[in-house]
């Protein structure tokens, strides 16, 4: 496998960990209901929702494993490549919403969905490390 598919297999990993990891946490905090700071006790019971939450920790997990691949990422791409392919979580996150959460996707999102898509489609045709193209 060349280093140019391990890098495509890597960022794939990376947007499932962060769309999942999103996810999840989304789940956890709408399970936990509206948040307020209103007072110090509040604030208290808030955190010791969040940290017995075992929907949140799954969350936290998975967000730590896309912190990890894109930390993998830096040391194999361009920063100039890697960041902007994170924006393929704006393609995936409104999916997973509209069908793992029920969410109402407008035409107004998918339009802008659309728009950023197109640059996540010229950035990727790109070669991961500018020293390649030349």
């Amino acid at each position: 496998m060349s280093s140019r598919q391990k890098t495509y297999i890597l960022l794939a990993v990376r947007a499932l960990f962060n769309a999942f990891g999103d996810i999840e946490l989304k789940r956890g905090m709408t399970h936990l209901g509206p948040v307020s700071f209103s007072s110090a006790g509040e604030a208290w019971h808030l955190f010791t929702q969040v940290v017995s939450s075992g929907t949140i920790w799954l969350g936290i997990i998975l967000m730590l494993g896309f912190f990890a691949s894109h930390l993998v990422l830096y040391s194999r791409a361009d920063f100039s490549y890697v960041m902007p392919t994170t924006a393929a979580n704006y393609v995936i996150v409104p999916l997973l919403g509209l069908f793992l959460l029920g969410e109402n996707v407008t035409f107004a999102r998918w339009a802008g969905i659309a728009l950023i898509s197109f640059g996540v489609l010229l950035v990727s045709g790109t070669k991961p490390r500018a020293q390649e193209a030349t």
